[in-house]
């Protein structure tokens, strides 16, 4: 046998000189129709690539690839490769966690409020799908406020929203406490409803063929087209490497020539987005209606490739076009190449909201059952200042809300942007707060330090926890309100069995977005213990909303624990 080892070596070598010797293609067919010529390919599937050794002519089906020489889709290392792909090639802006505050030091706290949704929706769509979800993907405001609750709401648009405070005690952190803040929005009625002048703005490029991404945003916007009166338009722009208005203003009363221009589109080609947003906006102004709601409604992967598509070049021109009184929210599909970053730039500085579509279950919710929360805004630049008492409370920090903090001085200046609430929208914030002599403190005192009862102006005998502000604009007007709410020690819930189900739920959800980020800050909290805690306050879920949610909490306990946070 030894004879032949040096002829089987050889033939080996052969065999890789060969398959070297054919050119290597990475073939984007997905994106100009055409067919890869001889050579290993790489061809884009949902959520990866598969490498395929391709004769040239035509892309054969997938059965064939499956099946065909030299295809190794199914492979375990093309299946990793896969996974790889789809989970890397996904943009998302870098977050890093708010960090512990010194009460005494930095007293106030600002941010704009943030009713997103799209992060949930991702989160979700990875975890189905067995991958981690890196760090940035989390948002744990927008995991939170993706849930319906039950808070207070308010009784008339000249105050559009009411504030429900709660202090409770930390499950992950006994020695310190959460302060927890729910802003209930006004449900509009539906007589008391605007007009709508909808653009419909589809990416219709070549990326939008994968699944879940034009497939689905053909069924989700004749979903939403349900939900509108006979009186409301709807326009349609569609963009791939040409920019087209695909439908001029349609009153939805003609529904079935708004569903055959819906129903009759296909993906293919380069991605003209920026070009695509000038041409809604130029539709949607020569239709305004200073009466009604006047919103471009993006569904796209957010890959713009041809034209405007920096995002400081896209936001400028977003930031000027929304003085015009039209509105921009997106809505994001796919996986791969999903574009996250871009599309929260376009939302946040749109005053708009960035939703992410996953399923038709979720289509329904965000464009059905929440459709008022999506469409009819009640409340612009909405803004959240606290002042917490350094008599009171030593430590502090807030949890999620990292793209959306402002400087102090921006609470009080009304040209700051900020965010929308929408009709029926709930939005909560949570904090974790130290209370003074705890020992939960993880900042120590300074030796040097002059001690605080001989500079700060505060009173020792005060029981207020802090002061919470809220700044908001109604939608028609330039000049902001005020709302201030104080937040009292004597208040505090002492025992979890007195915290309302609703604040339950949302804490456990809140506990989860850490864990997925690796946050080092909920020490031996786990997911078994959010498991817990989410079960013991689902209540009625009449939509499986909850449910759903404790599903994916026993997905990531099942995922390898060295993928978190990459």
């Amino acid at each position: 046998m030894k004879k032949y080892r040096y002829l089987i070596i050889a033939g080996c070598c052969l065999v890789l000189l060969v398959l070297i010797s054919i050119p290597a293609t990475k073939t984007l067919s997905s994106l100009d129709g055409g067919a890869p010529a001889a050579g290993w390919a790489l061809y884009p599937s949902s959520g990866g690539y598969q490498l395929n050794l391709a004769s040239g002519g035509a892309k054969v089906s997938d059965e064939a690839e499956t099946e065909g020489f030299g295809s190794i889709k199914n492979s375990p290392a093309n299946q990793v490769f896969n996974k790889m792909t789809a989970r890397q090639r996904n943009q998302f802006t870098e977050l890093s966690a708010d960090t512990i505050k010194l009460a005494k030091e930095q007293p106030v706290s600002t941010f704009s409020i943030d009713v997103d949704t799209a992060s949930y929706g991702f989160v979700r769509n990875l975890l189905n799908s067995n991958l981690q979800p890196t760090k940035d993907a989390v948002r744990i405001e927008e995991l939170v406020n993706y849930f319906p609750y039950d808070y207070p709401a308010a009784d008339n648009l000249q105050q559009p929203f009411k504030t429900t405070v709660k202090v409770l005690p930390c499950p992950w952190n006994p020695a310190n406490k959460l302060m927890h803040i729910g802003i209930k929005g006004y449900q509009l009625p539906q007589q008391s409803k605007p007009k709508a002048n909808l653009v419909f703005l589809i990416d219709v490029s070549g990326s939008m063929a994968d699944a879940n991404k034009l497939s689905l945003v053909q069924p989700a916007l004749k979903m939403l087209l349900d939900t509108l009166s006979a009186d409301d338009s709807v326009a349609i722009v569609t963009y791939a490497e040409q920019v087209k208005l695909a439908l001029e203003p349609t009153k939805v009363r003609d529904k079935a020539k708004i569903i055959n221009v819906i129903d009759s589109l296909h993906a293919d080609g380069g991605t003209a987005g920026g070009a695509g947003i000038q041409l809604a906006y130029q539709t949607a102004k020569q239709h305004f209606d200073a009466k009604g709601v006047n919103r471009v409604i993006l569904a796209t992967d957010g890959d713009f490739n041809i034209g405007i598509s920096d995002p400081k070049e896209l936001k400028s021109f977003i930031e000027r076009e929304r003085a015009s009184g039209i509105a921009l929210s997106v809505l994001g599909f796919g996986l791969g190449n999903y574009n996250d970053a871009l599309m929260q730039t376009l939302a946040q500085n749109g005053n708009g909201n960035a939703l992410y579509i996953d399923t038709l279950n979720e289509a329904r919710k965000a464009l059905v059952d929440q459709a008022g929360a999506t469409l009819f805004t009640i409340a612009k630049d909405v803004k959240i200042q606290v002042e917490f008492n350094p008599a009171q409370i030593a430590e502090y920090r807030l949890l999620g809300y990292e793209s959306r903090l402002l400087n102090r001085e921006d609470f009080n200046n009304d040209q700051v942007d900020a965010g929308e609430i929408g009709s029926g929208h709930t939005v909560t914030a949570i904090y974790e707060i130290t209370p003074v002599g705890s020992q939960g403190r993880m900042i120590d005192e300074l030796r040097y330090q002059v001690k605080q009862g001989d500079e700060a102006n505060t009173s020792t005998n005060s029981t207020e926890y802090a002061q919470i502000k809220i700044r908001y604009k109604l939608p028609h007007e330039d000049v902001s309100q005020l709302i201030n709410t104080v937040v009292d020690a004597r208040q505090a819930l002492s025992e979890w069995p007195q915290v309302p189900e609703d604040t339950r739920f949302s804490v456990a959800v809140a506990a989860f977005g850490q864990l997925l980020r690796g946050d080092p800050t909920t020490k031996n909290f786990s997911y078994d213990n959010a498991i817990e805690l989410a079960q013991n306050a689902k209540g009625s879920d009449l939509f499986g909303y909850r449910a759903e949610f404790i599903n994916l909490i026993r997905l990531a306990k099942a995922l390898p624990v060295t993928a978190a946070g990459n």
